[in-house]
């Protein structure tokens, strides 16, 4: 104990001694934990500009003014999430410190949003950072206007983060939104997973962060998470109300994330987010696994974010990263033609470079063999069985080659088709099915909500960070002893996970510019971006402000919008109307300018604002998403999702009206998801070409440019841009079929 409690001072003293170093030779600047959030409004001229352009549009579309759309961001990260502040280090050539004060004045004067939400990793918060949080966010909504008219709607919220695999039950992320912002209405503190991944490091790494946290102004920072944080857990026989509000409130659930909620009885909405991402999602991840009562409150859970700067989680593909038998035994599946698993270039690469040291086809063939089942047992960390990888030699495996802004290692088990598709048929369960509306957001750990509205500036509007220098790749697992032309077997488990993103270089080729929630709501007020929600008349973009409206004509209840659930028998009719994003002009508007101050507006904004012109892009086609409900649980999804179902050609213009019947609902018997999406015409998106494979004549990826994160491998000007197309996905309308 004494021999433990010397190694901890020691390691603190050199974690203190570097950090002193750092300051002396000028490497490490200080940090603000808050800033004076800027009092001036918008200009009303501009505000009004644009809701008069929404409402030609929906003059023009023929809709009824009865709603206004409104555009926010349910996902942002301050320099309070630890792995936000990572990010903000020089030695990850970050910017310094990005407090809640700054996404206030971003969503305001650069992304100009309707409303947002500060979501930072409970994992992460003592009591007093939630306090702060709290403060920022009301002294947000306070300098933003009148409760009739605010410019900038401030949500208070907190992300729950849970990671886990190697044989332990994984749940994933999920966002928790606040309605309220007084403490009598709000759980007292932010409730935490008890398996966080990164948040879930070592607890000497932890400390280590703290320590760091402590040159953040507040050198106390480093005491108060020993007493504060993580080291003093709430007690778990005591109800919610009763606890002390300096310990550390966790679920290791959803189920008791949900409970702990509902015993607050607070109005609170929870968003599941990152449901394919394969950067944390273990291969025998299911979300088969959550729909049933025990992990899923449809009351709370109304919502999955389908989209964000991690990607696009919407589509499903039968290809898999690994195979499991009846027993639970893993292997390497063969590649196809739009996959190759990371398991089998795995066995690729070892087989080159054993070759390479001259030894026989035999002995090569067996250790390629190993190498893929080695692969294969390492999950999400399979990369660490090749000693000394470079990240080109992975090409393109492990990735959808035809998916829209894929997520890096992309899940189909946890894709939001996928999830609509499932059926739960334990009877014992109230809980049959998710009917999720859908919702995008930026999960930007910049404090910067709403980036999408110009490509540009790829370092500081997407998550896109490398070392500044060489030892920075200390952080991954390239460096290690080991053979050059065999594999290794590596036995991770969660706690002995070297600290830093698995797979970091590749990965940066996979981050985007943020999504955005949309709302139909009767005006801009709390209140009611609040009933959308939660009535789920929502969609998502990914980043612009397409308008989108889609609604069932002959429910029996009269026109009801998207997000609606129904029963018929009779053939459904839907129309879908769709109004492309303005055209942004360069620069900001005088009075963001004006208002944040030319240096602040470099800052904060990189010189880029919205500022939309009088002129929209062009929508090139709507296609609608049917998906069948299962029958029977042994109903393999690929037969069920139908994507696209239909495709209407929009004929170059900026808007587009469709009307469609399904002809064989009545035949069919089942229970119909439907959603449409919205798509503009080309135009460049920040790493829409991903690795930028170049390919042989039959389509094979040869080579790979990684765009990177660090400026050592990859231009800080080249901002990785390649063709693609904006969209944004309706909320589903759920259409189960009447029998009787």
């Amino acid at each position: 104990m004494i021999r433990k409690a010397i190694y901890f001072v020691l390691f603190l003293f050199l974690i203190f001694s570097f950090f002193v170093y750092l300051i002396s030779e000028g490497l490490l600047g200080t940090y603000e934990t808050n800033r004076p959030i800027n009092t001036s409004p918008q200009s009303p001229d501009f505000l009004i500009e644009k809701a008069q352009n929404q409402l030609e549009a929906k003059g023009d579309l023929n809709i009824n003014n009865e709603k206004i759309i409104l555009f926010g961001d349910l996902h942002v990260h301050t320099t309070y999430s630890s792995d936000a502040f990572l990010l903000s280090l020089p030695m990850l050539s970050g910017e310094g410190s990005m407090p809640p004060s700054d996404a206030c004045d971003f969503a305001r004067f650069c992304s100009s949003l309707d409303f947002y939400a500060n979501t930072d990793h409970a994992e992460d918060l003592t009591h007093i950072d939630w306090q702060e949080t709290k403060d920022a966010v009301r002294q947000c909504n306070l300098i933003s206007g009148d409760n009739e008219s605010p410019d900038t709607i401030a949500f208070l919220g907190w992300e729950w983060s849970q990671n886990e695999g190697f044989g332990i039950s994984h749940y994933g992320h999920r966002n928790v939104i606040l309605k309220s912002l007084f403490d009598d209405e709000i759980p007292a503190r932010p409730i935490a997973s008890t398996s966080g991944g990164f948040m879930d490091m070592p607890q000497s790494v932890r400390v280590g962060l703290s320590g760091m946290r402590s040159l953040d102004t507040r050198i106390h920072d480093l005491m108060r998470f020993i007493k504060d944080g993580r080291t003093v857990p709430c007690p778990s026989d005591v109800p919610v109300r009763d606890l002390p509000l300096n310990c550390k409130e966790y679920a290791k659930d959803p189920g008791i994330l949900f409970d702990k909620l509902n015993d607050w009885g607070h109005e609170v909405i929870v968003i599941p987010h990152g449901t394919s991402w394969g950067t944390y999602t273990p291969d025998e991840s299911d979300w088969k696994d959550q729909l049933n009562d025990d992990f899923h409150d449809p009351n709370l859970q109304n919502l999955v974010e389908i989209y964000s700067g991690h990607g696009n989680t919407e589509e499903y593909r039968s290809w898999r990263s690994v195979t499991f038998d009846s027993n639970g035994n893993v292997s390497c599946p063969d590649p196809t033609k739009s996959f190759t698993p990371g398991c089998w270039q795995a066995g690729q690469i070892i087989k080159e470079r054993c070759e390479t040291e001259g030894e026989s086809a035999r002995i090569c063939k067996k250790r390629s063999e190993e190498a893929k089942l080695n692969y294969a047992l390492e999950s999400f960390a399979g990369q660490s069985v090749i000693v000394g990888e470079d990240p080109s030699e992975w090409l393109d495996s492990n990735q959808c080659q035809d998916c829209f802004l894929p997520p890096f290692s992309h899940k189909p088990k946890g894709s939001i088709q996928y999830l609509l598709a499932l059926q739960n048929f334990n009877k014992d369960d109230r809980v049959s099915k998710f009917r999720f509306g859908l919702v995008a957001s930026g999960d930007n750990h910049n404090a910067r909500p709403g980036t999408g509205y110009k490509e540009i500036n790829r370092r500081e509007m997407t998550e896109a960070a490398g070392p500044a220098d060489p030892s920075g790749y200390l952080l991954g697992f390239r460096e290690g002893d080991g053979p050059y032309g065999e594999s290794v077997r590596r036995n991770w488990t969660r706690q002995t996970l070297p600290p830093g993103p698995i797979e970091m270089e590749r990965t940066s080729s996979f981050f985007y510019t943020g999504g955005l929630v949309a709302t139909h709501s009767q005006d801009k007020s709390r209140e009611s971006i609040w009933n959308s929600l939660k009535t789920k008349e929502v969609y998502a973009t990914s980043g612009t402000r397409i308008l989108l409206w889609f609604d069932l004509l002959n429910s029996g209840e009269g026109i009801i919008p998207m997000g609606s659930e129904t029963k018929m028998k009779t053939n459904p009719r839907f129309i879908v109307r769709a109004a492309g994003s303005f055209k942004q002009k360069p620069g900001c508007p005088e009075y963001a300018i004006s208002s944040l101050g030319k240096e602040r507006i470099t800052d904060l904004c990189r010189n880029e604002c919205y500022n939309p012109s009088d002129q929209r892009k062009k929508i090139d086609r709507i296609e609608v998403v049917r998906i069948l409900s299962q029958l029977n649980e042994n109903e393999d999804v690929s037969d069920l999702i139908q994507d696209p179902w239909k495709v209407h050609k929009c004929n170059d213009s900026e808007s587009c009206e469709f009307t469609f019947v399904d002809n064989e609902f009545d035949q069919s018997e089942r229970d119909v998801v439907y959603y449409v999406k919205a798509i503009e015409e080309t135009s460049k998106i920040i790493n829409a070409g991903n690795l930028r494979c170049e390919y042989d004549e039959f389509g094979n990826c040869k080579s790979v440019n990684i765009c990177s994160g660090s400026s050592m491998l990859t231009p800080y000007e080249d901002d990785c841009l390649s063709e693609e197309q904006e969209r944004a996905w309706s909320s589903p309308i759920f259409v189960d079929y009447k029998k009787y």
